[in-house]
């Protein structure tokens, strides 16, 4: 194949594992992505490494042993509590090296793993997608906020769920699920957060019952992301005039939706260190396939957005990347190299986003508790 020029929209684990395997061959793809820098917003929280998909895209990465340097194998343990506070199931991994199982990685972490693995000037940071103009034969024009623009003969959608490159493919938007995050946190270290950080354990803690619950992760730093979940409508705040600034209000507003919980789990409200976010979760209809486009593909949420109680979001969007860019190096034409890879990545990215509809119905429901322990039994 003549030497490609490769675009990649969006500068997360998907589209930098495709980047960096690209570069292991010979190939060089640009990175664009809206963030002023690495380092303008927080990555979100942790993330757990699965062998078959995110662990196998490190490895053809070659970042594997980077990886287990920052792994944390104590943070598979999973937890599930009562609405009273007691705990009722809790599978804790035995001693064990970082290539058992699906060791965890802050989301940040990963990030900067992936970036520091690419050429200098690889990642064009402060460039917005504003449209991409079909010129014919598959090349398409990039114009960007700042005025620039360039072609390509490959644009690989990587800009996650509100992705502009998904345009030029399908017309399906996100769905909100039914359930909203309120984002908080706290730090471990500080002493009187002792009980909370007892309770979350070395991994992930979830409280759920009559469609509400939280979730609780350990992160490195010393720091406990915690996620309100809840059932509700979409502009529940907007309904009660409630200002998402006011953090005393918020506060107020969610201790009410969960009167009659235990009191070591509302501290999980009212006890924050970093206030609160509110992030209603959104997914792709089900299924999500698109015709043939040349010039075009998409990866990670861009092609399959679901909830993140597949568990699978950032494994499978890493998958994406590195079997598109296999596909690109062994492919005689761009072309063929998008068809093998689309005939990978669609099945098993809808097989994912009908679990994570299944996931995160179950988890907010109205037996939710019964459901969640009958689900963890079964599988530990």
């Amino acid at each position: 194949m003549p030497t490609p020029r490769i675009a990649i929209i969006g500068a997360g684990p998907g589209g930098l594992t495709c980047a960096r395997i690209l570069q292991q061959h010979g190939i060089t793809a640009a990175v664009h992505d809206l963030d002023a820098s690495r380092t303008v917003r927080s990555q979100g929280g942790t993330l757990d490494m699965h062998p078959d998909s995110g662990q196998h895209a490190l490895r053809e990465a070659g970042l594997w042993e980077a990886f287990l340097t920052q792994a944390r194998p104590e943070g598979k343990q999973m937890r599930l509590v009562g609405r009273d506070g007691r705990i009722l199931f809790d599978a804790i991994p035995p001693e064990a090296d970082t290539t058992e199982g699906n060791p965890e990685i802050d989301r940040g972490q990963l990030r900067d793993l992936l970036l520091d693995s690419l050429k200098p000037d690889t990642v064009r940071w402060g460039h917005k997608l504003i449209r991409a103009e079909a010129l014919g034969n598959g090349t398409h024009r990039l114009h960007f906020t700042d005025g620039t623009s360039t072609d390509a003969d490959l644009v690989v959608g990587a800009d996650g769920a509100w992705s502009k490159v998904r345009r030029l493919l399908s017309d399906a938007t996100p769905r909100y699920t039914g359930v909203t995050f309120v984002e908080t946190g706290l730090n471990d270290a500080d002493t009187r957060h002792l009980r909370l950080a007892e309770l979350t354990g070395n991994g992930t803690m979830m409280a759920l019952d009559n469609n509400l619950g939280f979730v609780a992760q350990r992160n490195s730093g010393g720091h406990i992301r915690v996620y309100v979940g809840m059932r509700t409508e979409e502009d529940w705040h907007q309904r009660t005039g409630l200002d998402l600034t006011d953090t005393a209000a918020v506060r107020e507003a969610l201790l009410k939706k969960f009167t009659g919980w235990s009191p070591d789990l509302l501290d999980f409200i009212t006890r924050t260190d970093t206030g609160y976010t509110n992030r209603p979760l959104f997914a792709l209809p089900v299924p999500h396939t698109w015709a043939h486009t040349p010039g075009v593909t998409l990866l990670g949420d861009a092609a399959h957005l679901m909830s993140p109680f597949s568990g699978m979001g950032a494994n499978l969007a890493m998958l994406d990347g590195a079997d598109l860019a296999h596909a690109l190096v062994k492919s005689p034409t761009i072309d063929d190299a998008i068809h093998a890879y689309e005939v990978l990545l669609q099945p098993r990215s809808v097989a994912a986003a009908e679990g994570a509809a299944e996931g995160i119905n179950s988890a907010f429901a109205h037996d939710s508790a019964t459901q969640t322990l009958a689900h963890m039994t079964q599988h530990h």
